[in-house]
């Protein structure tokens, strides 16, 4: 019996030509019927005190972002349910904005790309996916650069 994912979570990089992880999250969708959730996670530099991560959907980034979101979906979740999220988050929160959408939406599973940094890059870039991973409240489905190279010649 396959899990009955009903919410599925992709967080989007506009600088993603590939899309990779977008169109599994839409084949796991299309197949057990469950809404995707696309979420854009736009940088932004907190004030003193303020919070890493926000919903204000009238920012600027926010705003670009959503447009953005919908050509995206327009064009690649043809016959999927799916949703448009965007949040705004300090660079060292990306990870923290994406588990507490998930945790927002009831996501069942999240489906993300991984940059496969290694040493003193992701010592010092950090690394989101794995935050992501540890801290996520369902299961995450990555797809490290050799599965996106491999995904992107099959299609």
């Amino acid at each position: 019996m396959a899990y009955p994912y009903r919410s599925i979570l992709t967080p989007i990089e506009f600088d993603d030509p590939s899309l990779v992880a977008l169109d599994l999250a839409k084949q796991i969708a299309t197949d057990k019927g469950a809404t995707v959730h696309l979420l854009h996670v736009a940088q932004r530099l907190p004030a003193f005190g303020e919070s890493d991560v926000s919903e204000n959907e009238h920012s600027p980034g926010e705003e670009k972002a959503r447009a953005m979101l919908m050509e995206i979906a327009k064009q690649h979740l043809i016959g999927a349910k799916y949703e448009i999220h965007t949040v705004s988050a300090s660079a060292r929160a990306l990870a923290k904005a994406i588990v507490q959408m998930a945790t927002e939406v009831n996501a069942d599973l999240i489906v993300l790309k991984t940059h496969g940094r290694k040493g003193l890059s992701r010592f010092i870039l950090g690394n989101v996916a794995e935050e992501v991973v540890r801290t996520a409240p369902c299961p995450v489905q990555t797809l490290s650069p050799a599965a996106q190279e491999k995904a992107v010649h099959r299609s």
